[in-house]
């Protein structure tokens, strides 16, 4: 094996361990809030901040990311937040109570934040365009299907152990990750010369901030206390669009949507994440609440998901290689869509075989569905854009996730509540909620089907990197 080949490997395990144990954690604690919620004595409201804190801290620290990478680094920055991952999970494993968890939680956000944006930066640094969809497709496995596997590992360790172990199982691979960042990670150029664009930080970060607190309270969408952040953080992103288009320097080069295929890459990321992060949220409630399964049960539905994506992931990257990205990603969707479909019709005495296999499918529709599209339009942008790009990506698939997801979450309520006034059973109100929920995504993901069919199918179709840099 060649001395480049051997540094590009190096990097994508070093970048591989970061993320996964970053992505894992998230997932992995959802099913620790009711033993919070017992050990501190605290309702549903306050604990479901360690949820919400995470999502809000990453989602205000990733417009920071491209330009906070070009004048300090890339290497240094991502090293940063993984030092901050590490000891946030300390200071979570040692909490005596909700606020340290909080604190805890904040900072590995913040941690994130950094850390997730700059994944695929750095391993396109170390790998040249013709080889980068097959090892995104390995990176795909730490991002994507670490929330899938989370809520099994969550569900096993909450079995055996307390809330604690979700903290302390980040250390071993944190430790590892830092040990080998700081060997074999390599820095890149930085652009001292570049301004820090304050009234859009301000604007960005604010107008994030607003719109995920308030997403992260669906039950609280109708009151004032809600709909009030929602409404100012909404108007703070439109200025700050307006705004960041006539800003020489801007925080975040929104021109990267100029480039067709960049702007076609996040339209279907986006839609693929709501449809990830939505049955997060729906297939618990419908395992525990219809089906009946008890927590482990419902965390281990998800690993069919994880399996089949991880398997599938590295298969996509390697069509994406040949530019068969069109021929791929459609069918990640339509596999996607199916799978929802069956989720909707099932019954409330649904065989956990089935259940399985319609999870299974999920993984496909992830592993050639979502992350090769990334790629693709990554792969259509010069190399000193990436880090902007991506984060512009990862932003763009928070904010369609959790308005999503809160859409999703909201529907549930209402619509269980109206059939229940109707004189419907709360478990048939419920089933017939997320049975219109699921149908909805499918929806979602067959309407970005023919932004898909505008992908390359051939290696002449593609723009090549430098002539899309001149273009923005």
């Amino acid at each position: 094996m060649r001395s480049r080949d051997v540094v590009a490997y190096r990097t994508l395990v070093t970048v591989l361990l970061g993320t996964f144990t970053v992505s894992l954690n998230n997932s992995a604690l959802n099913l620790a809030i009711p033993e919070l919620m017992l050990v501190f004595e605290a309702g549903a409201a306050s604990v479901g901040w360690v949820m919400t804190l995470f999502l809000v801290a990453m989602g205000m620290t990733m417009p920071l990311t491209g330009f906070l990478a070009g004048r300090f680094g890339t290497r240094r920055l991502y090293l940063l937040g993984l030092w901050l991952f590490l000891l946030a999970s300390l200071l979570g494993a040692l909490s005596t109570g909700l606020v340290w968890v909080l604190l805890a939680r904040g900072l590995q956000g913040i941690a994130a934040g950094l850390m997730i944006p700059l994944s695929l930066p750095l391993i396109f640094a170390a790998w040249p365009v013709e080889r980068r969809g097959r090892v995104t497709g390995l990176w795909g496995f730490a991002v994507m299907i670490a929330p899938a596997l989370g809520p099994s590992a969550g569900g096993l360790l909450l079995e055996v152990s307390t809330w604690r172990a979700l903290f302390l199982m980040n250390l071993p691979v944190a430790i590892l990750a830092l040990a080998s960042g700081h060997r074999y990670l390599e820095e890149r150029p930085r652009d001292h010369e570049r301004s820090f664009d304050l009234p859009g930080f301000l604007m960005v970060t604010l107008g994030v901030g607003g719109v995920l607190v308030a997403l992260a309270m669906p039950s609280d969408l109708l009151t004032f206390r809600s709909w009030a952040p929602l409404a100012v953080g909404l108007l703070l992103l439109v200025v700050f669009v307006r705004f960041e288009w006539r800003t020489p320097q801007p925080l975040l080069e929104l021109r990267l949507f100029t480039v067709r295929l960049y702007r076609v890459s996040v339209l279907i990321a986006c839609a693929q994440a709501v449809a990830t992060f939505g049955c997060l949220l729906l297939i618990p409630l419908w395992m525990q609440r219809v089906q009946g399964y008890d927590a482990l049960t419902t965390g281990m539905i998800f690993l069919p998901t994880a399996l089949v994506a991880a398997a599938c992931s590295p298969l996509a990257g390697r069509l994406i290689d040949k530019r068969s990205s069109r021929q791929a990603v459609c069918f990640g969707l339509l596999v996607t869509a199916c799978a929802l479909v069956g989720l909707a019709v099932l019954g409330a005495e649904a065989p956990l075989w089935l259940i399985g296999l319609l999870m299974a499918s999920r993984g496909i529709g992830l592993g050639f569905g979502y992350l090769p599209v990334t790629t693709v339009g990554l792969n259509a942008l010069h190399d000193d854009r990436v880090a902007q790009a991506s984060a512009l990506n990862n932003l763009g698939r928070r904010l369609a996730s959790a308005l999503g997801v809160a859409a999703l979450a909201l529907h549930h309520d209402l619509r269980t509540s109206q059939l229940v006034a109707q004189g419907a059973a709360s478990e048939a109100a419920a089933l017939a909620a997320l049975s219109e929920a699921f149908l909805a995504l499918a929806v979602l993901v067959l309407l970005a089907t023919p932004l898909a069919l505008s992908l390359p199918s051939h290696r002449c179709e593609e723009t090549p990197a430098h002539d899309s840099h001149r273009a923005t």
